[in-house]
Order: C-alpha cells, then structure tokens, then sequence
C-alpha cells in the first residue's frame, strides 16, 4: 500500500473515485454529443476559452488582490495565527459557482425560465445575494471560532508551531 501510495500520490480510493467521475463525464458527454454534436462543442470551446483566457486570470488577480491588501504580519510575541484567506476564497467561490449556473435567472435574461419555475425573475438576484452573505457570515463564524480556540491560554496543544507560513 506504501508503494502505492508513493507511486500514486494519494490512497486508491482516491483513484477509483477519480475512475468513476471520468466514467460519469465521459458517459454524459457521450450522450449529449449524440443529441447536439455543434452546440456540446461550441459549448466545450467557450468555455475552455472563457475559463481559461478570461476567468482564471481575473480570479488570481483577485486572489492576489486580497492577499495583498489583507496581509499583515504577525510578530514573534503574537504567536500563530489562524490561515484566513481560505475563509473568503470558499464562500467567494461557492457564491460565483452559484452566480455562474443562475446568472441568467439573476441577470433577468432568460425569458422561458419564468414560465417553467413558476416564480418570477425578480426574485433570484435578492435570493442568490441572501445566500451569497449567508456564506460569508457563516465563514466569518467558523474564523471567529478557529481565532477562539486558537487564543485559548494553556492550550497549546491544538497550536501549530510557529513559521513563516502560519501568518495568514
């Protein structure tokens, strides 16, 4: 199993997992491409082409932004500190995974959907911004709570040792 693990990276249920959900995309996108052959590969094209070209380097700028303006120091004296970045790049990405499936319901621009939900398209910007401070007030919560036990005296134990990584 060592040997594996060595050869592999990670355990086998990690590649059997990773097995699978090829399986699953390689089985959808089989089906879809029967059905609609341009749209799945114009579709396939723009958004490699948005992902990549477009997306990704506007993310690290604003990764890098955050970093950058958000960064401070902690002294020697202070001791470690919790990792916080983690705590504005999950819900920052749940909220634009969520604006990227729903953008055209939140963005008013899809006519049919309106008929098909029942609701109105009125109501999906207020909706996918409740849940876009849901998600941060809930990542603020669990950073209050890492800073809370990590301020814990005589708790050193759960503490990780002091380095040049544990200042954010």
């Amino acid at each position: 199993m060592a040997r594996f693990v060595r050869w592999y990276g990670s355990g086998p249920l990690h590649l059997l997992v990773l097995i699978a959900s090829f399986a699953l995309t390689g089985y959808a996108m089989v089906r879809l491409f029967a059905v609609q052959p341009w749209e799945v590969a114009i579709w396939f094209v723009g958004a490699a082409v948005l992902h990549d070209l477009i997306l990704l380097p506007l993310y690290a700028l604003a990764d890098l932004s955050a970093l950058s303006v958000l960064r401070h120091r902690a002294d020697a004296a202070d001791g470690p500190t919790v990792r916080w970045i983690n705590h504005l790049r999950v819900p920052a990405f749940l909220s634009g995974l969520l604006l990227l499936v729903w953008f055209p319901l939140v963005l008013r621009l899809a006519e049919p959907y309106p008929g098909d939900t029942g609701l109105s398209d009125s109501v999906y910007l207020g909706r996918w911004l409740a849940i876009t401070g849901v998600l941060f007030a809930a990542s603020a919560v669990a950073f209050a709570a890492r800073l809370r036990r990590m301020r814990r005296p005589g708790d050193d134990a759960s503490r990780p040792p002091a380095g040049p990584g544990t200042a954010l």
